[in-house]
C-alpha cells in the first residue's frame, strides 16, 4: 500500500535519516531538536508537499517541456528557462490541503516572526552538496507571506545555478525534491561561526569560534573581522583571543514590508565597538556544544550559531568539506643563507651551478644542474626542463623564471640581485625556494609530506580550477590531475619554440610550417584535456621578445618601454595578416578538437575588441558550435569601460592580476627594489577587480583570472569566490589546494544563504 502523503512535520518527529522527506538542512535540525541542541524551535514543510504541489498543478510536465532542449553552457537560455519555470511556480496557488497544514502549524508554533528555508532531498550528500542552491526568506510573518515564503522556495529549486549544478552532476531535475523549515526567527544580538577543527592546519584538537554583532551574514560574506577564539577542545580552555573592532552591524529591517529586503546594515555603538563579542563563559559553553554536535555526527563540524537574549543557539550544522590535506613539510635548514631572494616556486633542491649569461649558452646546463642567470625568458625553457631549480638576480614571483619553474615543479628563488656575481661554475649550492634562501653546498635532503586530492576523494566546486600552461611536454601529466581545463594556454612558449619571426617565415614562404608548428603545440594541450576546455591566449610577444627570434631585428623597433608598446590587440589590427595565421591554426585544431577557446591579450579599446571580433566572425569561428571568445583584463580602461567591453559580444573574460597590478600601481614587477610594494591584494587592484567580475556575473558574461595571485593568497581566492568569479586558473602546483580553499569558502557561502 503507498504510503499516505505527510505535508508538515516537527523537528522532533524526525532524524537525520529523513533526508528523503525532510531534505539535508531539514534532517540536521531535526536530528539537533532531537539531541536537545539548542535550535530555534520549528516545522518542516516536507517534500511530500513539494511533489504533491508539481503533481496538483501539472507542473512537472511543463518544467520538463522547458527544460528538454535547454544548453546550460548557454548563460541567457539558461537565464531565460529559469525565470520562465519560477514564473509558472508563481502562478497557482498552493493546494488548500498543503496550506491548511502550514496555517496550522505557524498557529501552532506561535506566529511571530520565522524564517522558510530551502532544503533539497539531494542535499549535503557525500557526492553531492546542494546546500546554497537555492533561497532563504527571513523575518517572514503572517499566514500569507509564510505561504508565499514556501513557495518562494520551491520555485528557487529552478534558480539557474541550481539547473546548471544538478545538470554538472547528472541528477535527473523532477526527482529532486525540496522541503521547507520554518523556524522561529533569531534576532542574534552577537552570532557567527564555529569549526570543531582548526580549518587552516587541519587541527583536531581546537575549536575556532568567530563572534561578531548583530546578524551571521556579515561574517559569513567577510565584509567584517569578527573576534577569533581558539578553544582548546580537550580541556575547553580558550587559547587565544583576538578582538576586533566592529563599527556596524547587520540587523533586521523593522521598516521594511513583505519578505525581501528584511535586514539593514547599522552602526555600531562606540561604547561598544572595541568590546569582546562573546563573554569568556560563553565561548566555553559554545565550545562544548561543538563538541556535543562533533559526537553526535562523528565527523568535524562547521557550525553557524546565535546568541539572543543571553541564550545561544545553533542555526545550522554540517560537515567540515577541508580535511586530508597536508601541506608540504620541509626539513629545517641551520645553515647561514649565502644569498636571500624572493620564494617564487616550492621545494628544495641541491645541485651544480651553472650560470647563463644569454640564451645562446643554456646548452651548457645538464640535467641535475642549477640554472643561475640574471633572469630568464622562453629562450631558457629548454635548459630549465633540465635543471633542478633555478636562482635569478632579477624579478619576483610573477617573472618568468617563477612562473615556469612552478609549472616544473622545481624550486625556485629570485630576486637576488647577486647571484650571477658571487656563484661560480660547478658549485654545489640548495635552493629553498619555499624560503627564498639559496645555502652554500648540499645542506638538507628534500623531505616532503602530502596527501593528495585523489588519496581523499575528489572535491567538487561550483567555481571551476583551471590551470596556466606553456609546456606541451607537462599536458598530459597535468591534465591526469583534479583541473576543469586549462585557463590560460600562453602562445609564446611555442612561438618560442618555433625560433622564427612570424612575418620573416612568411617573407620565405614558410608560412605553413609556422601554422602547422603552431597547430601542432596547441593540439598537445586540447588532445590531452579534451573534452575540458583549453583557453588559448593568441600571442603576446612584446617588440624585445619578438627581436630574439630569428628575423626579428628586421621587422621590430626598439621601444624604451615594450611593456606599455607595441603588443597584443593593437598588433594583431595593424598585422593582421600575421595574426591571420595563427587564426588559421586554430582553425585546424579545432576541426579535430572543438574544446579550444580563444582569449585576446591587452585590449586597449572597446573598439579594438569589436574589430578583432568582426576578424574571428569573417574567419567563421564565431559560428562555430562550443566557440568561446575571451578578453584578458589587464589595462586599466578594461576596468573603467568594463560595460562597453562586454557590450561588444565577448563570451568572457579573464584577469591578468600580473599586469594589471602593475599598471594600477606603476610598478614593474621585475624590479627587486619595488618587489616588496607588488601586491594584487593592494586595495586599488581589489577594487578592480570586484567592479570587473560583479559587472560580468550581473550581464551573464564568465569571468575568471589566470595571473599568479590566487596561487599564492588564498584569502584573495575566497574574495574572488564570494564576489561570483566564474573560474580561477593557478600553476599546476596549487591546484589541489586552490581546490580546497575554493569547496571550504563554497561550503560556507551555501549554508549561509540558505
Amino acid at each position: 500500500m503507498a504510503r499516505r502523503p505527510r505535508f508538515v512535520a516537527w523537528f522532533e518527529q524526525l532524524s537525520k535519516q529523513d533526508v528523503a522527506l525532510a531534505g539535508g538542512k531539514g534532517a540536521n535540525l531535526a536530528e539537533m531538536a532531537r539531541a536537545n541542541i539548542p535550535v530555534s524551535p520549528g516545522f518542516i514543510v516536507t517534500s511530500d508537499a513539494y511533489f504533491h504541489f508539481l503533481k496538483q498543478t501539472g507542473l512537472g510536465g511543463e518544467i520538463r517541456r522547458l527544460l528538454e532542449p535547454l544548453n546550460v553552457d548557454d548563460t541567457q537560455q539558461l537565464k531565460e528557462v529559469s525565470d520562465r519555470i519560477k514564473e509558472e511556480f508563481s502562478r497557482p496557488p498552493i493546494p488548500q490541503e498543503i496550506a491548511r497544514a502550514i496555517k496550522r502549524a505557524y498557529r501552532k508554533l506561535g506566529g511571530g516572526l520565522v524564517a522558510a528555508r530551502s532544503s533539497a532531498t539531494a542535499e549535503d550528500l557525500p557526492e553531492a552538496s546542494f546546500a546554497g542552491q537555492q533561497r532563504t526568506f527571513l523575518n517572514v510573518q503572517g499566514e500569507g507571506e509564510v505561504l508565499t515564503a514556501v513557495k518562494g522556495c520551491w520555485a528557487s529549486l529552478f534558480e539557474a545555478r541550481a539547473i546548471f549544478y544538478r545538470e554538472q552532476q547528472g541528477f535527473d531535475h523532477l526527482t529532486v525534491g525540496l522541503a521547507v523549515p520554518v523556524q522561529q526567527m533569531v534576532q542574534s544580538e552577537v552570532s557567527g561561526v564555529m569549526f570543531t577543527v582548526e580549518p587552516l592546519s587541519n587541527d583536531r584538537g581546537k575549536i575556532l569560534i568567530e563572534a561578531a554583532y548583530g546578524l551571521g551574514e556579515a561574517i559569513v560574506s567577510g565584509e567584517l573581522t569578527p573576534d577569533r577564539y581558539m578553544v582548546d577542545k580537550v580541556n575547553l580552555s580558550i587559547m587565544e583571543k583576538q578582538i576586533a573592532k566592529q563599527e556596524w552591524q547587520i540587523i533586521k529591517n523593522y521598516q521594511a514590508t513583505g519578505i525581501e529586503n528584511a535586514n539593514v546594515k547599522v552602526p555600531t555603538a562606540s561604547s561598544e565597538q572595541d568590546k569582546q563579542k562573546l563573554a569568556d563563559k560563553e565561548i566555553v559553553a559554545l565550545a562544548k556544544l561543538g563538541k556535543l554536535l562533533e559526537d553526535l555526527y562523528q565527523f568535524p563540524q562547521d557550525i553557524e550559531w546565535a546568541k539572543q537574549d543571553k541564550k545561544l543557539f545553533v542555526v545550522q550544522t554540517r560537515a567540515v568539506t577541508t580535511l586530508g590535506m597536508k601541506e608540504q613539510k620541509l626539513a629545517e635548514i641551520k645553515a647561514e643563507p649565502i644569498l636571500i631572494g624572493e620564494a617564487a616556486s616550492l621545494g628544495i633542491a641541491s645541485g651544480p651551478v651553472r650560470i647563463i649569461p644569454e640564451p645562446s649558452q643554456i646548452h651548457k646546463v645538464r640535467k641535475g644542474d642549477i640554472l643561475v642567470a640574471e633572469m630568464t625568458s622562453p629562450d631558457f625553457i629548454p635548459a630549465m626542463k633540465r635543471a633542478v631549480a633555478i636562482v635569478t638576480d632579477k624579478g619576483g614571483r610573477t617573472s618568468h623564471a617563477a612562473i615556469v619553474s612552478r609549472e616544473l615543479g622545481i624550486p625556485c628563488v629570485v630576486g637576488t640581485e647577486k647571484a650571477t656575481h658571487i656563484l661560480t661554475d660547478d658549485t654545489v649550492i640548495t635552493v629553498d625556494g619555499s624560503r627564498g634562501r639559496v645555502y652554500q653546498g648540499k645542506v638538507v635532503e628534500r623531505r616532503v609530506s602530502v596527501t593528495s586530492a585523489s588519496m581523499r576523494g575528489k572535491l567538487k566546486t561550483k567555481t571551476k580550477v583551471y590551470v596556466n600552461l606553456a609546456q606541451p611536454g607537462l599536458a598530459g601529466k597535468v591534465a591526469a590531475r583534479d583541473v576543469d581545463g586549462v585557463g590560460l594556454l600562453r602562445a609564446e612558449f611555442i612561438i618560442a619554440q618555433i625560433g622564427e619571426h612570424p612575418r620573416f617565415m612568411l617573407r620565405e614562404k614558410r608560412e605553413g610550417k609556422f601554422m602547422d608548428a603552431l597547430a601542432h603545440g596547441i593540439s598537445s594541450f586540447t588532445k590531452a584535456f579534451y573534452p575540458r576546455p583549453v583557453v588559448y591566449r593568441t600571442s603576446d610577444f612584446k617588440t624585445n621578445e619578438y627581436r630574439n627570434l630569428k628575423g626579428g631585428e628586421e621587422y621590430e623597433g626598439i621601444e624604451e618601454n615594450p611593456m606599455i608598446g607595441y603588443r597584443g590587440c593593437s598588433r594583431y589590427i595593424q598585422d593582421l595578416d600575421i595574426f591571420k595565421l595563427e587564426i588559421e591554426a586554430i582553425k585546424r585544431v579545432r576541426e579535430r578538437y572543438d574544446n579550444l577557446w580563444v582569449m585576446i591579450p591587452f585590449v586597449r579599446l572597446p573598439d579594438e575588441m569589436a574589430q578583432i571580433k568582426k576578424v574571428f566572425e569573417v574567419e567563421g569561428l564565431l559560428g562555430s558550435p562550443n566557440f568561446k571568445l575571451w578578453m584578458m583584463v589587464e589595462v586599466p580602461s578594461n576596468v573603467f569601460l568594463i560595460d562597453e567591453f562586454v557590450a561588444t559580444g565577448i563570451d568572457g573574460i579573464s584577469i591578468g592580476s600580473n599586469d594589471l597590478t602593475q599598471l594600477i600601481l606603476g610598478i614593474d614587477r621585475d624590479n627587486s627594489r619595488l618587489a616588496h610594494m607588488f601586491d594584487e591584494r593592494n586595495q586599488a587592484v581589489m577594487q578592480a577587480m570586484e567592479k570587473v567580475i560583479t559587472t560580468c556575473t550581473n550581464k551573464g558574461v564568465t569571468s575568471s583570472i589566470c595571473g599568479q595571485a590566487p596561487s599564492f593568497y588564498p584569502e584573495l581566492t575566497e574574495r574572488l569566490v564570494k564576489w561570483g568569479i566564474t573560474s580561477v586558473s593557478v600553476s599546476p602546483d596549487m591546484i589541489d589546494k586552490t581546490r580546497e580553499i575554493i569547496a571550504a569558502i563554497e561550503a560556507r557561502l551555501s549554508d549561509s544563504s540558505t
